[in-house]
């Protein structure tokens, strides 16, 4: 930068040559000077003021544009989760066996409501409540005139909760598109599939996860993009689903039981083509889990899976297997069975006086406690649990449903000689009626071991062997007279062989031990056709009464029994099963000749 001097000789010399003041030469400079300075100042501050000016507009206009969005979006609860992440709504489909829709996903609407954008609250508030009953008008105008920016008023209503909604014509009312989990079949397999709700939640969107049953089970699976639109294909079969439903409810209605179960088991390939459990619900609008009394008495609890009960007299035919396995007995031995049968202070009898022998056919067939107790003395406590064991009756089925986890059997906390011994007659050890049928199916298919699935097989899925077909052959003999001539009369099916056990067990006591005296858990444990079985049936019935004859009998034989017959009676020709015509009788015509 030049600096110019305020008394410049080149003009001091000649001013003072003409007789002028040189003091006004640099009064003169001295004004130019400060004129330049604050030009320079001022045109400096007008840059800042520039610059200043252009950062306040930009930052004014990236406000009201991010306003102006926000005016024109729909606004939505804050939520803590991770930033950016999306709310999967995508779920597949469950179907049958046969590809027949069990779940699906439904487009519907949620309803929220924008409290400061509503013109009149009180009539929406009145509105509301002749929509949805169940809402209140007083506790709806509360938050309507409250803080509250946002609220959910619905998180699924129908099409035309929606348009009676829209009718009201109240700006502050808004919808939100969701994709719900609808179970066509409403409360039929409601048990299996459990049912879904939802999980994270936006405006825009709701995540569906399972809650119960076969939905939470996979339900990792079944929110998974890369599946598509590939269902998760059940081993079921809609239609003998809904003929077992239909059957156990009115035989448990007929019974007078308190509730119900029963599970139909292809005993090849452990396909699960019919579980029922009663009472039932509808998934669709699934019930709370009860937060008080006896869990078993929820509508939401699993008999055929979650339940586990002493069976009675369907366990005899496992001992008597085992026991023939061993080459201690065969059919034909015969057994003491003079009662009572002590040991210690514990007395075994007898529900009849069957005599003081029976050949092993005969005890199953008669149902001897005694009997089947000296069979199980034979065979010992160490075999008895190996070979129960071997059967999968002490450990939870690994069934494709949650609350398989909650069926763990109850074992003697001390297996002694005596536990042998009662357990050989089903007390003593408590198993679910999905254990039974899995013990039954390794008889039924000549000894191997299966284990349930509810998933569709491609063939046979066969374990380790637990019996020689021999020996399965000879139980399911003894299995077939019980139907034929004993405790099962009532089990015989016109055109189908049945084969099975009856089990009445008294019904123990929710607390303080002991059981009680009028109260009983029937099952049959059955298997068809007899000659080459294809499945398993168990029917089990909590507190039956037949009631029909002079005293109330509470048997299998007279309640669970009749029920299964019923229930074969329906579901065999469904199941592709022909039945053996007998042939008719010919007409008593008597040929002449002429």
């Amino acid at each position: 930068m030049t600096r110019t001097p305020l008394r410049p000789l080149a003009r001091i010399l000649p001013a003072r040559s003409k007789g002028e003041n040189p003091d006004a030469i640099e009064r003169e400079n001295i004004r130019l000077r400060h004129e330049q300075m604050r030009d320079k100042s001022r045109m400096r501050a007008e840059g800042r003021l520039l610059v200043l000016g252009m950062f306040f507009f930009c930052a004014f206009v990236v406000v009201g544009v991010r306003m102006g969005m926000l005016s024109g979006s729909e606004p939505s609860e804050p939520r803590a989760s991770a930033a950016g992440a999306s709310i999967l709504t995508q779920r597949a489909d469950i179907v049958d066996r046969h590809g027949r829709i069990l779940a699906t996903n439904f487009e519907t609407h949620s309803l929220y409501a924008q409290p400061q954008q509503m013109i009149d609250r009180e009539r929406a508030a009145t509105g509301l409540t002749e929509i949805f009953p169940d809402l209140n008008a007083d506790d709806l105008l509360e938050d309507f005139t409250g803080k509250r920016k946002f609220l959910w008023i619905k998180k699924k209503i129908s099409p035309e909760q929606k348009q009676a909604v829209h009718d009201l014509g109240e700006p502050g009312l808004l919808f939100g598109p969701r994709e719900m989990r609808l179970y066509p079949n409403g409360s039929l397999a409601a048990h299996i599939l459990g049912g879904a709700s939802f999980g994270r939640e936006g405006v825009h969107a709701a995540e569906v996860i399972g809650v119960a049953g076969i939905e939470k089970f996979y339900d990792k699976e079944l929110r998974d993009p890369a599946r598509g639109s590939k269902p998760l294909e059940l081993s079921l079969d809609l239609t003998v689903q809904a003929a077992t439903e239909r059957v156990l409810y009115g035989g448990m209605k007929l019974m007078n039981a308190k509730g119900a179960a029963a599970v139909l088991m292809d005993v090849h390939t452990g396909e699960v083509v019919a579980l029922a459990s009663l009472p039932d619900f509808d998934p669709n609008d699934r019930p709370r889990p009860p937060t008080e009394g006896v869990p078993s008495d929820s509508p939401l609890f699993n008999r055929a899976v979650q339940g586990v009960y002493e069976l009675g007299s369907t366990f005899k035919i496992f001992a008597t297997a085992q026991a023939i396995e061993l080459g201690l007995v065969n059919a034909d031995t015969v057994i003491d069975i003079r009662g009572p049968l002590k040991w210690g202070r514990h007395r075994i009898r007898d529900f009849h006086n069957y005599g003081k022998e029976l050949t092993v056919s005969k005890i199953i067939e008669k149902s001897s406690n005694i009997g089947t107790a000296r069979i199980a003395q034979m065979i010992g406590v160490n075999r008895q649990r190996d070979f129960l064991g071997q059967l999968g009756l002490l450990e939870t089925v690994p069934l494709e449903m949650i609350e398989a986890q909650g069926g763990r059997p109850l074992l003697p906390p001390n297996w002694s000689e005596i536990s042998t011994m009662t357990i050989s007659y089903g007390h003593g050890l408590s198993v679910s009626p999905l254990h039974l049928a899995a013990g039954y199916a390794a008889i039924a298919n000549g000894g191997t071991k299966v284990v349930p699935t509810l998933l569709k097989q491609t063939g046979p899925q066969y374990g380790a062997r637990v019996m020689r077909p021999d020996v399965a052959a000879a139980s399911r003999q003894m299995l077939r007279r019980v139907v034929s001539e004993g405790t099962a009369s009532f089990g015989d099916v016109r055109g189908y062989s049945v084969a099975g056990k009856t089990g009445t067990a008294d019904k123990p006591k929710e607390m303080g031990g002991g059981y009680y005296k009028d109260k009983v858990i029937a099952t049959f444990a059955s298997m068809f056709p007899a000659e080459d079985p294809k499945y398993v049936l168990i029917v089990t019935l909590d507190e039956p009464v037949e009631t029909s004859g002079d005293k109330p009998r509470r048997t299998a034989g007279w309640t669970a029994v009749p029920v299964a017959a019923e229930m074969i009676r329906r579901v065999a020709p469904l199941l592709g099963l022909r039945p053996e015509i007998e042939p008719a009788r010919i007409a008593g015509i008597t040929l002449t000749s002429n």
